[in-house]
Formats: C-alpha cells, sequence, structure tokens
C-alpha cells in the first residue's frame, strides 16, 4: 500500500472527522484524481517535441499519457483545428498516491529557492499547480531532456469548500506558503 494512503487513512481521516465535525467517515474529504497537463505548442513547428513530452511524462507519471487536440483554429497562432498541440495524463488509486507522494516530498523540495507553493484553488475544492520544468524530478535525466518545458497538476477533491481542501493538502504534507 502507498505510503501517503497509509498516511490519510491513519492520520487525515481521524483529525479531519475532529476539526470539521463529520458524523460519518464518507463525509471527509480525499483526493479523486491527478490530472498532469502540458502544453505543447512547438509541436506545430516542430512534431518530434510531442514525442519527447511523452516519453517525459511517461517517465515522471508511469503512465502513458493521451495526446490532445486542438478544439478549434486560431490563425494568429497558426492552428488548426484537430492538431495536437497537448498531452495530459489522468492519475488515480496507486499511481496517483506514488505521484502525489513523489511531488511533495522530492520534487518540490529540489525547486530551486524552493519557499512553499500558493494556495490557489479554484472555489469547488480543486487545487491547481503550475512547475516550470520537468527537471526537478529525479527520474528525468538531464542529458536525454531536448528542452525544459512547464506543466500543470490539477488535483481533484471531494472537498465542497477551498477550506476543507486545504486542510486535507496540509496534512498530508503540501508545503504551502503561509
Amino acid at each position: 500500500m502507498q505510503r501517503l494512503k497509509t498516511i490519510y487513512q491513519e492520520d487525515v481521516c481521524p483529525s479531519m472527522m475532529k476539526e470539521f465535525g463529520y458524523t460519518n467517515i464518507m463525509q471527509i474529504p480525499r483526493i479523486r484524481k491527478v490530472v498532469v497537463n502540458v502544453g505543447v505548442g512547438e509541436a506545430l513547428d516542430n512534431p518530434r517535441a510531442l514525442e519527447h513530452v511523452v516519453q517525459d511524462i511517461t517517465t515522471i507519471t508511469g503512465q502513458k499519457p493521451v495526446i490532445t487536440n486542438a478544439r478549434k483554429s486560431i490563425a494568429n497562432f497558426k492552428l488548426r483545428e484537430g492538431r495536437a498541440i497537448g498531452v495530459k495524463v489522468t492519475l488515480r488509486q496507486d499511481r496517483m498516491w506514488a505521484f502525489l507522494d513523489r511531488l511533495m516530498n522530492v520534487a518540490l523540495p529540489r525547486t530551486r529557492d524552493f519557499r512553499g507553493i500558493p494556495d490557489k484553488f479554484d472555489g469547488h475544492g480543486n487545487y491547481n499547480l503550475g512547475l516550470r520544468e520537468q527537471l526537478i524530478f529525479p527520474e528525468i535525466d538531464y542529458d536525454k531532456i531536448d528542452k525544459i518545458r512547464g506543466f500543470e497538476v490539477n488535483i481533484t477533491t471531494t472537498a465542497e469548500t477551498d477550506e476543507e481542501a486545504r486542510r486535507l493538502l496540509e496534512l498530508l504534507g503540501m508545503p504551502f506558503t503561509h
């Protein structure tokens, strides 16, 4: 069983029950899924860029990503509807817990001048985090990357308020700035 999942079940659930006064264990917010998304605008000019991104995201998450296509044409960006412009992967269950554990305890502290991450919630208990480079993950070999790319991590929870979601992630060990 994943380390972070054990922490959730043994430490986070009882403290959330006490703190928010839940009467039923099913009321406790939990993490539903984690979506990792990379926009690859340069894929329009360089089709090989998409292959490199797929390889990097597969290495980081342990799951093959889906290639996303443009929904509509935008003339200013020389973008046609249906062209491949990004990749995304949706993590659930054990892979989600493993990824979050590595993100919070290994990758984020490796960021240069790390002082914590901002607490930007969307108003519905979901958290979005933008990372500037894929090199903060130790699985990525510096010599094998073609370009430094940023990506987004979206953590979807069952929490109804941002306060509950923030407390859930804090108890799991997310390093927020105070």
